[in-house]
């Protein structure tokens, strides 16, 4: 199914536009994700048990306290892999970290990094590191499906949405797979406040705003992207849109920034310059670059 076309479809009904990731902005379940379901699952299907200790330190820090904070996870699992295997206790202990050269080729040229894509080119090509990391993917999908319960919107939020709601067309974007997201905000009641509600299966979130907000008139001052992560703001950067950083560790504190001045200052044409620079220097100082070699020492986290 071509995703796009939904995305290239949606109608233009507003002035503004706005795109809002989802896992770590919207919804406080980034930790829980990470460190319940996606780092035990690495662990059991790249055979890391006897590093565990080093496997969740760098899975951790790749994963929630860098700069590929929020990264796709098969981007993720390659960089994880690349520095584990730099790691003391891995050579110390002789353990064997995959390369799986077939995933590196795979994220080369596939822009649909999600199941579906995988699972075609693991038929295609019979290569075991391909169904191995499919595994790998589909056993976290049944682990969040089966722990995630309870999980709410951070403070904020819904009243965000409420301001949205009647002065521009918003969707979803994130890398997080369809069904999940489709679940976690319907369980939320608010899936009613996003024109679409974009998914892996859908495309980088690059590709999320150009397909949904390219070419339909929207002035480049009424483009926004609201997230926590280094890959959002690279997403508008690439659309030439506006962003708005949920701050790791002050998210109630960004979301009524948000709800407040934020917002005031988007449909007042006076975001960009000053204010925007202001909230970019305090997420940079939140998830700083980490030189590999850092991170892969056993000091890191």
């Amino acid at each position: 199914m071509d995703y796009s076309v939904q995305l290239k479809g949606l109608p233009r009904q507003h002035d503004f536009f706005v795109g809002i990731d989802s896992d770590g902005c919207v919804f406080d379940n980034m930790e829980f994700k990470q460190k319940e379901c996606f780092c035990p699952a690495v662990i059991t299907h790249m055979q890391l048990q006897a590093v565990s200790k080093a496997a969740r330190e760098v899975w951790e820090c790749v994963n929630l306290y860098s700069r590929s904070r929020g990264c796709n996870r098969f981007m993720a699992l390659e960089r994880f892999l690349r520095l584990m295997r730099r790691r003391p206790e891995v050579s110390a202990r002789h353990v064997a970290v995959p390369a799986l050269p077939a995933l590196s080729a795979w994220l080369r040229c596939e822009s649909k990094l999600g199941n579906p894509a995988l699972a075609a080119a693991a038929t295609a090509t019979g290569d075991p590191d391909l169904a191995r990391v499919l595994e790998w993917s589909l056993e976290i999908n049944r682990r969040v499906t089966a722990m995630n319960h309870g999980i709410t919107p951070f403070p904020g939020v819904r009243e965000v949405l409420q301001q949205l709601a009647d002065r521009a067309d918003v969707i979803v974007v994130s890398q997080t797979p369809l069904e999940a997201l489709r679940r976690e905000w319907r369980e939320n009641r608010i899936d009613d406040t996003v024109a679409l509600i974009a998914g892996q299966e859908y495309g980088t979130k690059t590709e999320h705003l150009r397909y949904a907000a390219g070419g339909k008139g929207y002035a480049a001052d009424h483009l926004l992207m609201i997230g926590d992560a280094p890959g959002d703001y690279r997403a508008a950067q690439s659309n030439n849109a506006l962003f708005f950083p949920i701050v790791p560790g002050k998210e109630e504190e960004s979301w009524q920034e948000l709800g407040g001045e934020g917002l005031g200052r988007f449909f007042a044409g006076t975001f960009a310059g000053a204010y925007q620079q202001q909230l970019l220097a305090a997420f940079d100082r939140a998830l700083p670059e980490v030189p590999e070699e850092e991170t892969a020492s056993p000091t890191t986290t």
